[in-house]
């Protein structure tokens, strides 16, 4: 062998070998958890664990206010420290130290709570910028940190971490992206306490609670477990995905949208509309003489704008459209939402709009049930000091009509999130190892098609909980659903005053509370605009269960009854005060019923702190409901100290 090719042999280990350490050192960083960053607030008055992974055998230590920790990572890459308690306090800094060095900056010592649920709890500031403009103006609570856990599932396992997120201060434009009523929550804590607190939310619009209860909490449900196993089986999951595709492949979509199809497109400047119908906005299509469409409607208007609002910044409010929608404006596209739910308002550019008339065109998608525009809400256009209504009376003309697709005789692929523990894998999981002051819930509308069901969830959702927490005692406070949909004027069945009831079961641990909301919702929209009472209905929970504070937290509940020829008498409990009525009128909203269940309305009158029912029709009652309904009308009992009695039945 030459000299030369000895030497290139040489370099070419050393490289090798260079390249193998490289590896081996990266592989050995230190890694943290994606909760543990600058920002963060952690637990005070409790022991401080911090945790992560490393190299197996690798040497740790920590630094944190004056005291260090070290550790050697375990055979599997992990490894945790804890530092004793601290009063609140901060801001400090944490070092990391391994082969390579992690530093953490702005640390505060508080009260963290995780706030969880579906889209009420999801709900950001940001999308009740009206409502709350002032708020979002003026929010400047440094101390108040916001992480909201990106959306991510686990059909497999507990994961030790998730993707993404950051901790958020609710200062100027930042505190947009707080959950609205969790903001509330902690603004009306802090204001009182003067202590740092910090909001790890977690939540999914859509989701129900069976998606956030570990496996292991449904060890009293086999149905459930059955499903679990399932979903773990790849093959199972990849079939169902090959056989929604061959199906899609033989049924393909063959109506074609008539607006975009057409050679002058309907929404283009140039087009001239012939035979356009009238219509309203706002309404449904349902109720304006189309019948059973499911498909798309083109809504057409000239609308005159005054030369002031030109060259300005503007804004349209659209209120809610069922279900899908895109606007144009002189043929410009401006904006589409994709689904029914979030509230219209869409910026302008300055250069759209001009004087004199101006064409809208929105072309409405609906799937099923009444396709069109939400009444009650806002529909008008707005730049400067200047508005123009846009309710009225449109053209419109229909551009698809969907055909109905014949029903698939297996499973369609499952959507992960709603699946059981998929979303507590995921976003539970990772962070069980931090300690909480309390935990927040807002969830049910996705359960209230089974509400017989969700007592026993919910009670399993707590214990299940606390167990993975190990916090036992653990403050777990939760929002019973608002009123919502068309209001009742008959006593009636109704699917949401019985999941309302469901809710109750939760009372049945330890150490909980459910905030009574009854008079904060909206009949034609299932996210109601008014955060804010929400909020500091649970931060008067939170004073009494977490913070020890003799207060008055909770609206009536019932109690019990007993029967005196034809009355009933009925006990609460939490009447505070007093029990009263908001209007001070009788008490409204109860109903009676004898064995036979034939509900009629009843008379009332609040009687030594408790309220007597009858009517004359009933001689031998049996059964009392108050508010029992999707809606109310007005149901006006309360406490002296302003919070509403929540809805029940004695059956």
């Amino acid at each position: 062998m030459s000299k030369q090719i000895a030497v290139k042999i040489s370099k070419t280990i050393l490289l090798v070998l260079l390249l193998v350490s490289a590896i081996e050192v990266c592989q050995a960083q230190v890694k943290l958890p994606q909760i543990i960053r600058d920002s963060m607030v952690l637990q005070r008055n409790n022991t401080i664990r911090i945790w992560g992974w490393a190299n197996q055998g690798e040497e740790i230590s920590v630094k944190f206010n004056g005291k260090t920790r070290s550790t050697v990572a375990s055979s599997k890459g992990d490894w945790q420290v804890d530092f004793p308690k601290m009063k609140a306090g901060g801001p400090y800094k944490m070092v990391i130290k391994a082969s390579n060095e992690i530093t953490l900056d702005n640390i505060l010592i508080g009260d963290i709570w995780l706030c969880a649920g579906q889209s009420n709890m999801v709900h950001q500031l940001d999308i009740h910028d009206v409502t709350y403009a002032d708020e979002i103006k003026n929010a400047n609570y440094y101390e108040i940190r916001h992480f909201k856990i990106p959306t991510q599932t686990n059909l497999n396992a507990p994961a030790k971490d998730f993707e993404g997120g950051a901790w958020n201060k609710a200062v100027s434009e930042e505190v947009r992206s707080f959950s609205a009523v969790a903001y509330f929550f902690a603004k009306k804590i802090y204001e009182k306490n003067k202590v740092p607190i910090g909001l790890i939310n977690a939540s999914v619009g859509g989701t129900p609670i069976e998606s956030w209860i570990s496996e292991e909490g449904f060890k009293e449900f086999p149905d459930v477990l059955k499903t679990i196993d399932r979903n773990k089986d790849t093959t199972f999951l990849n079939d169902l995905i090959r056989k929604n595709k061959e199906f899609e492949t033989q049924h393909p979509k063959t109506t074609i949208d008539k607006g975009i199809a057409a050679p002058v497109k309907w929404y283009e400047s140039d087009f001239i509309p012939k035979n356009w119908r009238s219509i309203n906005i706002p309404g449904y299509w349902e109720d304006q003489g189309i019948r059973n469409l499911d498909g798309t409607v083109w809504y057409r208007k000239e609308i005159d704008i005054p030369a002031t609002m030109v060259g300005k910044q503007a804004k349209v409010f659209l209120g809610r459209i069922i279900d899908a929608n895109t606007l144009y404006i002189n043929g410009k596209k401006i904006a589409e939402t994709t689904y029914q739910y979030p509230q219209r308002r869409y910026p302008i550019a300055s250069d759209v709009l001009k004087p004199g008339k101006n064409t809208f065109v929105i072309k409405v998608t609906n799937y099923n049930n009444k396709g069109g525009f939400v009444p009650d809400k806002p529909y008008y256009l707005f730049a400067g000091n200047d508005t123009v209504d846009l309710k009225g009376t449109w053209h419109y003309k229909v551009g698809e009509v969907f055909e109905p697709k014949p029903i698939p005789s297996f499973d369609s692929p499952i959507n992960t999130q709603n699946q059981p523990a998929a979303l507590y894998n995921a976003m539970i999981a990772p962070y069980t190892q931090l300690t909480f002051k309390g935990l927040l819930w807002y969830q049910g509308e996705s359960n209230t098609g089974e509400p017989e069901k969700y007592g026993a969830f919910q009670e399993t959702l707590i214990k299940d909980w606390r167990k993975q927490f190990q916090q036992p005692n653990i403050p777990f406070i939760y929002a019973q659903l608002p009123n919502f949909m068309d209001v009742n004027y008959t006593p009636e069945e109704s699917k949401w005053a019985e999941f309302r009831a469901a809710q109750m079961h939760g009372l049945h641990q330890p150490n909980t509370a459910m905030t009574i909301n009854i008079d904060l919702g909206e009949w034609n929209d299932i996210h109601p605009d008014n955060k804010k009472d929400v909020g500091e209905r649970m931060a008067l929970a939170a004073f009494r269960l977490a913070y020890n504070e003799d207060v008055v937290y909770s609206g009536p509940l019932y109690k019990s009854h007993t029967i005196k020829g034809n009355k009933i008498i009925i006990s609460f409990s939490h009447i505070g005060s007093a029990l009263i009525t908001k209007d001070n009128l009788a008490p409204h909203h109860f109903a009676i019923a004898g064995s036979d269940k034939k509900w009629v309305w009843a008379d009332a009158k609040i009687e030594d702190n408790k309220v007597v029912i009858w009517n004359e029709n009933i001689p031998n009652p049996k059964y009392a409901r108050y508010a029992w309904a999707d809606n109310p009308d007005n149901p006006n009992l309360y406490n002296k100290e302003g919070l509403p009695a929540s809805p029940f039945t004695t059956e």
